[in-house]
């Protein structure tokens, strides 16, 4: 009977994690995300490489649009079954792929004009990955469970959600498989999290595995100390007021955004930076607020000063194009929060275009910029850059908090793992760029003694 793991995605990247496991006569689909490497992005055009139709169930771990944000395609190819989430990612889920949607279309249609403009003609029809309609067709898919709680997928399968923090409603999966007299267990770590952050629990302990898929986006560095945030923030905001330009800060929607409000509302109240006028430009984070307030089981006792701050006056959250359109007639400088957090589409790519070759103001990125990707190219020092179409000279400075990260570093991800109460028979290391991954890989056979592979795309790995 095959047992086995088949890797269609985060494998040597770090976006569009896509796994499919076999077992007893199923397929157990976990996660269904995008590709947003822009070398990567064709993928998210083709056919999947196994028949949808034939997928039993997907389980999620986290509702970002790596992990999530292909499941429109999935249906639309015949996907039936049912997709499994906790309660606080299928509300998120929801949000994230039609927020995505609408950008696919905005951008199809943004393009069909700019080439109309141009005098050009693409060989291509301008239709956007999914549209908003495909989208909302996943909502009847969507099954919210409970942390802790078996799903029984039946023929001996089970599935259960572990805490990891990383955002809200994150989980790893468990699945127990049972052949006989024999049972086996496997982790997907999904994106592990870290400990004494605001908002979220710490990581929980795993338990026992035989298999474990980890994640290693930071599999081969540190971050800075989370104890820098409101010092590195204020120096940025100072500086860039001082020469009287715009702060823009990419963001994701979830829980970054969130973060962010937090930490300049203690700012202001120490007076440690000006009162600035500062802008949500992000309907979707206004959307994933309300998602907070309906799950606050899942915050630690820190958590009602952060949800006071949303309230901060002097915040504007920005819903309408028109509104947003509008930040860029404001006189003196302002602080923008806009997605998408890599700067892979969204709002975020007009305020660029309005002030990346502007040297009195600043880009500051507080997330992960996948290799690729536009915010990477910025991050790493492009002097020029191509934004919707348009090329700019990197003139504004750029900076960067690294303290801020969602994900794990290799000694968080080294602690998670250590909570394992047994020797896995086999460890494979995802979720990384190659470096990363193979860096992280070579420390589990060096430090712990496991057997740790970095697998392929599009390869499968049959246990025993």
């Amino acid at each position: 009977m095959e047992f086995a793991i088949s890797f269609y995605g985060a494998t040597q990247n770090v976006t569009g994690s896509r796994y499919l496991l076999r077992a007893n006569n199923k397929n157990i689909m976990v996660d269904c995300g995008l590709y947003q490497e822009r070398p990567l992005k064709p993928r998210n055009w083709e056919d999947f490489p196994f028949p949808p139709a034939k997928v039993d169930a997907v389980i999620l771990t986290h509702a970002h649009l790596d992990h999530c944000g292909l499941l429109p395609r999935l249906v639309k190819a015949g996907f039936t079954g049912s997709i499994y989430a906790t309660r606080a990612s299928v509300d998120i889920a929801k949000i994230i792929i039609v927020d995505s949607a609408k950008i696919n279309e905005e951008d199809a249609e943004f393009k069909r004009r700019r080439h109309l403009r141009e005098g050009r003609k693409s060989p291509h029809p301008y239709v956007p990955l999914y549209t908003v309609e495909e989208a909302e067709a996943v909502f009847p898919k969507l099954v919210p469970w409970d942390f802790d709680k078996p799903i029984d997928l039946g023929e001996g399968i089970q599935a259960e959600f572990i805490g990891v923090g990383h955002i809200l409603g994150a989980a790893a999966i468990r699945f127990t498989v049972k052949q006989g007299e024999e049972s086996r267990g496997i982790i997907f770590s999904g994106d592990v999290g870290r400990w004494d952050v605001p908002i979220l629990r710490d990581p929980e302990a795993l338990g026992s595995a035989d298999y474990v898929i980890c994640e290693s986006t930071y599999g081969d560095r540190l971050h800075g100390k989370q104890s820098d945030i409101p010092e590195e923030l204020a120096e940025v905001i100072n500086d860039t007021h001082r020469r009287g330009g715009n702060i823009i800060i990419p963001s994701f929607a979830v829980e970054r955004t969130q973060e962010l409000i937090y930490y300049l509302a203690q700012l202001l109240k120490a007076d440690r930076i000006p009162h600035l006028r500062t802008f949500v430009d992000s309907p979707m984070a206004v959307r994933v607020n309300e998602v907070f307030r309906r799950h606050t089981y899942l915050f630690d006792s820190d958590t009602t000063k952060l949800i006071r701050s949303f309230r901060m006056p002097g915040i504007t959250m920005v819903r309408s194009v028109a509104e947003s359109k509008s930040i860029n007639h404001i006189r003196g400088s302002v602080i923008v929060i806009a997605g998408s957090g890599m700067c892979t589409g969204g709002r975020i790519k007009h305020h660029l275009c309005q002030n990346i070759s502007r040297p009195e103001s600043s880009v500051l990125f507080v997330g992960y910029q996948a290799e690729g990707t536009l915010g990477r190219i910025i991050h790493d020092g492009a002097p020029r850059v191509r934004i919707l179409g348009q090329e700019y000279d990197v003139k504004a400075r750029i900076a960067k908090i690294s303290g801020f990260s969602a994900h794990a570093d290799q000694q968080e991800l080294c602690r998670w793992l250590k909570t394992l109460n047994n020797k896995p028979r086999k460890v494979f290391v995802t979720h990384g760029e190659v470096k990363a991954s193979n860096t992280f890989a070579k420390l589990l056979k060096d430090d712990f003694g496991w057997n740790s592979v970095v697998p392929k795309y599009n390869t499968t790995i049959k246990l025993d």
